[in-house]
C-alpha cells in the first residue's frame, strides 16, 4: 500500500463510529453471525451513502480519535479511494489507557508512533462482520496483524471487544470497538512475537525516565535477558513527582549503585500475573527486600505507597504493571 492509501486509511480511522439519525452512511442489516451476537448494528437510513471521513465528522464520541489523526498529520490527507476496514476506539476506550499516555502520544515528537498505532486500526479491503468471525487474525496496514476470536456472544479483535458492526460506507466499512489496539500486545497470542521489557516500555512512550534510570544503572541488558521478570513500572508522571534535581543526581555515574538499588526494587524474578499478586502480601524483590502489596477496599492493588494502574503487559520476558509513584526500598 503506497504512503498516500495508508495515509488515507489512516484519516479513515477517525471517521467511524455510531451515526445519529439523520447523519448519511447507512448499516447493513442481514443475515449476519455477528447479528446473532451482542453485537449492534446502524439501523438503515434513506439517505445517500458517505465516505468514512464524512461519516466521522458528524460523530459524537470518538473526539479522541480525531485528535490523535490532528496530532498525526492526518487530518487534510485525501481520502482514500479504498475499500478500507476501519476499527475505532470511543472515547471511553482511550479512557481506559494508562493515564498520560494519550497526552504522550499527541505530542509532536510522537507522530510516528502515533501514526502506527492508527494504522494497526486499519485492514485493507471490506472485511464485513460475516467474514469477520470466519478469521482468526488480519494483516493491518500498519504491518502486524490482529488476532480475532469469537467468545460465546463476543467478538475479540486482541483484547477489545466489537460493539458496532457493519456500518456500510461509499469507501469500505467500519466497526466499533471498546478498547485502543496497540501493535505488539495481542492479547497473549503468539508470545514468540512480542518484545522483551525494555523494548514494550519504549513503545509504551510513557517510561522515558525509568529507561533512561535503567540506562545509566546498567540494567538495559539485564531486563533485556531470557527472564522472566515482573517489573512495576512508574511512569513519567510518577518520576514528576520526585524533585528534579534528585532525579538529575541519581542519574550520575557515582550515584550508579543507589540507583540500580532503586530499579530493582520495582523488579520480582519471575512471571507474576495481576490475578497473583492480588493474593499475595508482599514480594521479594531483585533488590533483596521485599515490598508490600495490599488490595485496597474499592478493589485497587497497591504497592507500598504506589497505586497500580495498569497490569498485564506481557512481554516476552515476562510482565508490566504500570503504578503511578517510584517506590524506595528501605
Amino acid at each position: 500500500m503506497n504512503a498516500k492509501i495508508l495515509y488515507s486509511a489512516l484519516v479513515a480511522v477517525i471517521a467511524f463510529g455510531s451515526t445519529a439519525p439523520g447523519q448519511t452512511c447507512p448499516s447493513q442489516q442481514g443475515d449476519s453471525p455477528v447479528s446473532l451476537i451482542s453485537v449492534s448494528h446502524q439501523a438503515p437510513v434513506a439517505t445517500e451513502q458517505a465516505d468514512i471521513v464524512d461519516t466521522a465528522v458528524g460523530a459524537e464520541k470518538f473526539k479522541t480519535l480525531v485528535a490523535a489523526v490532528k496530532a498525526a498529520g492526518l487530518v487534510d490527507v485525501l481520502k482514500g479511494e479504498g475499500p478500507f476496514t476501519v476499527f475505532a476506539p470511543t472515547d471511553e476506550a482511550f479512557k481506559k489507557l494508562p493515564v498520560g499516555t494519550v497526552e504522550s502520544l499527541l505530542k509532536e515528537e510522537n507522530r510516528d508512533k502515533l501514526r502506527q498505532i492508527l494504522t494497526y486500526h486499519v485492514v485493507k479491503g471490506k472485511v464485513l462482520s460475516t467474514d469477520v468471525v470466519k478469521l482468526t487474525e488480519a494483516p493491518t496496514a500498519q504491518g502486524e496483524k490482529i488476532m480475532i476470536k469469537v467468545e460465546g456472544k463476543k467478538v475479540m479483535f486482541n483484547g477489545s471487544t466489537l460493539v458496532k458492526a457493519d456500518i456500510q460506507c461509499t469507501n469500505g466499512v467500519i466497526h466499533v470497538i471498546d478498547k485502543v489496539l496497540i501493535p505488539g500486545q495481542n492479547n497473549g497470542t503468539h508470545t514468540a512475537a512480542k518484545k522483551d521489557i525494555v523494548d514494550t516500555a519504549t513503545a509504551a512512550g510513557q517510561f522515558k525516565t525509568l529507561l533512561a534510570a535503567a540506562k545509566a544503572a546498567g540494567l538495559v541488558q539485564t531486563l533485556k535477558g531470557e527472564g522472566p521478570f515482573t517489573v512495576f513500572a512508574p511512569t513519567d508522571e510518577a518520576f514528576s513527582k520526585i524533585p528534579a534535581e534528585t532525579i538529575q543526581d541519581l542519574l550520575k555515574p557515582e550515584n550508579r549503585e543507589k540507583l540500580a538499588g532503586i530499579l530493582k526494587y520495582h523488579v520480582v524474578a519471575g512471571k507474576v500475573m495481576a490475578a497473583d499478586v492480588v493474593k499475595l502480601q508482599k514480594a521479594k524483590t531483585v533488590n533483596g527486600q521485599e515490598v508490600g502489596i495490599k488490595v485496597t477496599d474499592k478493589g485497587g492493588v497497591m504497592l507500598d505507597d504506589a497505586n497500580v494502574i495498569k497490569t498485564d503487559i506481557e512481554c516476552g520476558n515476562g510482565v508490566i504493571h504500570v503504578i503511578d509513584k517510584v517506590i524506595m526500598p528501605q
